[in-house]
């Protein structure tokens, strides 16, 4: 019987129908979480139970946040416990938003003229010299304190037990210690953490092996001793807690830390631990179609999603259809914008000079920015704008402004191989975890820890893998004159967790790994969600796509400019539009990042959470 329509036209519809309507009638790869009670979802499954664990013992959002923190820094998933945290916590009883900026800093000695006398333009991406102080130990502890109920002991349970007793270790973190033997093998202890089987043919531990780190347990008990002791004197919860925070940066850890570092080339004295603090923070927001969107300072990427949708906001997105070329162009160069504006003025708002942080985050810079949007072409020769004449002030660079390169330092590690992408694709997607956490109390939080991954320089006999994150710092203040390195200083990282309010009630927390794509992902799923309806795991597992055109904050931190990365999903007709735009093309399966999320449902009081279909992301509610 012949059909209807011809064939081809019926694949046509179909076809059409997927672009533009990505809602009920498309299926998840992951199922939908729900859960009325708690949510606990994290970057991998033995993370998520270390969550559901705290909060079957009694515990709020917070204290489960950092159960999971410990055990994921623990697993190596892909981090360690030295490396840095950044977080967004909802307060019920004080109705606000607040800020942990949990970011270690460089060193004693970590100037820009030391990298420079030996030949470094950018800081290195491993080793000692690529260090900044542990963050993550300070940022659990500090969250703990303040806004958790539990003890240290109690969070801590799930890690020691795991770091003790052992556990049975996953593909992904076993192959990278085997993949990364030869540069484990360059530093003294770390070899002893990440290859059991020395001399055999693979040292790393099998997939599913059972794999044990008495060192990090050993410190993990001493910061229980140190709380367990502080109690018994009399003490608070709270000043137990920060007991053990004592022991960690002004005692005998400490002292081992620096021990073992200094013994390996690192530059750490005793003083940058002491010295460095837990910062607690006023996060930016900016309103977006009647949502509150919130992120932490400028120190991190994470305004680079405000700037975003304060530029979008001037653009009927939904007019244009989900995916369509034009959609897809013009959040392509709002992007472009607003990371061009990252990479020349975000810094350490603690350093001199200052960050102008209200012409960047005004409403008025937006359009302004829009108005310079090509609205057909890919503008690969986008640059900074000047958003000191919005807060009433005189820019002082203009002079670097004017030379600012579009495709960033072309150093012989960037220039000599152009086409080849592969490094700089795994520098600029490079991967940590996401943490988020709600309970039925009204507590939020979302975390993205990162630092100490894979191969990590371990501290001494403490088995804490210490950060790498000095690597994002400029040594050249045109490089970015705000994020130049100096003692005591953070470097400005692209980890950026995000919370969201709506009507003054929490709406959203949601973060996601991948280096300089997080915040794309992350607006690509919030306008998923918001403009086009999208359930809080179909815009997880969204069909999304990838400028590359910002600078890397990683390696040789150039760019690519007009490279496009898209789903294999986007149809021909809409490749063929950006093809004419400019861009050059390329596509994968999976495109959404390994997004983490948790939406409150107001209405009906109850949890749904998403982890997507990109990685190893699980999430349990109850």
């Amino acid at each position: 019987m012949r059909p209807d329509r011809p064939l081809p036209t019926v694949l046509l519809t179909l076809s059409l129908l997927a672009a533009v309507l990505p809602l009920g009638a498309q299926k998840t790869e992951r199922p939908q979480l729900h859960g009325k009670h708690w949510m606990a979802v994290t970057g991998k499954p033995l993370g998520a139970t270390a969550g559901a664990t705290i909060f079957q013992q009694g515990g709020n959002a917070v204290d489960a946040a950092v159960g999971m923190l410990a055990a994921v820094c623990t697993m190596w998933d892909t981090l360690g416990c030295g490396g840095e945290t950044q977080a967004l916590i909802y307060h019920p009883g004080l109705k606000k938003v607040i800020g942990i900026n949990a970011l270690g800093v460089a060193p004693t000695g970590a100037t820009a003229a030391f990298y420079q006398s030996k030949g470094m333009r950018f800081p290195p991406d491993f080793g000692p010299l690529a260090a900044v102080t542990p963050g993550t130990p300070g940022g659990m502890m500090v969250m703990l304190a303040e806004y958790g109920t539990m003890s240290l002991a109690q969070v801590l349970a799930p890690a020691i037990q795991m770091a003790e007793d052992g556990y049975a270790i996953e593909a992904q973190a076993a192959n990278g210690m085997e993949m990364n033997k030869a540069r484990i093998k360059e530093w003294k202890y770390s070899p002893a953490v990440f290859l059991p089987h020395a001399g055999e043919a693979r040292e790393a531990p099998m997939p599913g092996e059972i794999f044990r780190q008495p060192d990090l347990a050993a410190t993990f008990r001493k910061l229980i001793a140190a709380e367990a002791a502080a109690l018994k004197a009399g003490k608070s919860r709270k000043d137990a807690i920060m007991a053990a925070y004592d022991r960690f940066y002004k005692g005998d850890i400490a002292d081992e830390i620096v021990r073992g570092m200094r013994e390996q080339g690192g530059l750490f004295t005793k003083a940058d631990l002491a010295n460095w603090q837990v910062k607690i923070e006023e996060p930016y927001t900016t309103n977006y179609r009647g949502i509150d969107v919130y992120k932490l300072p400028i120190w991190q990427q994470g305004p680079v999603m405000l700037q975003s949708l304060n530029i979008l906001e001037n653009a009927d997105l939904k007019g244009m259809g989900y995916n369509s070329a034009q959609y897809i162009h013009t959040i392509y160069q709002a992007m472009n914008l607003a990371y061009s504006d990252r990479d020349f003025y975000y810094g350490d708002p603690y350093f001199p000079p200052e960050e102008p942080v209200a012409g960047l985050m005004s409403k008025a810079y937006a359009k302004a920015r829009w108005a310079q949007l090509n609205h057909d072409r890919n503008d690969a020769g986008v640059r900074p704008g000047d958003p000191y004449a919005f807060q009433g002030g005189t820019n002082p660079f203009t002079e670097l402004l004017k030379s600012w390169s579009a495709t960033g330092p072309r150093t012989a590690a960037s220039s000599e191989t152009p086409g080849d992408n592969a490094a700089f694709d795994e520098a600029f997607t490079r991967g940590t975890t996401s943490i988020q956490a709600a309970d039925e109390k009204g507590w939020l939080v979302s975390i993205t820890p990162s630092g100490g991954w894979v191969p990590a320089v371990i501290a001494g006999r403490t088995g804490i893998g210490l950060s790498q994150r000095a690597q994002s710092f400029n040594t050249l203040a045109e490089d970015g004159p705000f994020n130049v390195i100096e003692p005591g200083k953070r470097p400005r990282v692209t980890l950026t967790p995000t919370l969201a309010l709506k009507d003054g009630a929490p709406w959203m927390a949601f973060s996601v790994q991948g280096g300089d794509t997080q915040d794309q992902d992350l607006l690509q799923f919030f306008l998923a969600m918001v403009e086009f309806g999208q359930t809080v795991q179909q815009a997880a597992e969204h069909p999304g796509f990838h400028s590359y055109q910002m600078r890397s904050s990683f390696g040789a931190h150039d760019a690519r400019p007009g490279r496009l990365q898209l789903n294999e999903r986007i149809p021909d007709w809409v490749r063929d539009d950006l093809r004419r735009r400019g861009y050059a093309l390329e596509f994968s399966r999976y495109t959404s990042g390994p997004i983490t999320a948790i939406w409150v449902d107001q209405k009906h009081k109850s949890l749904w959470g998403a982890a997507s279909n990109f990685g190893e992301d699980y999430g349990i509610a109850w």
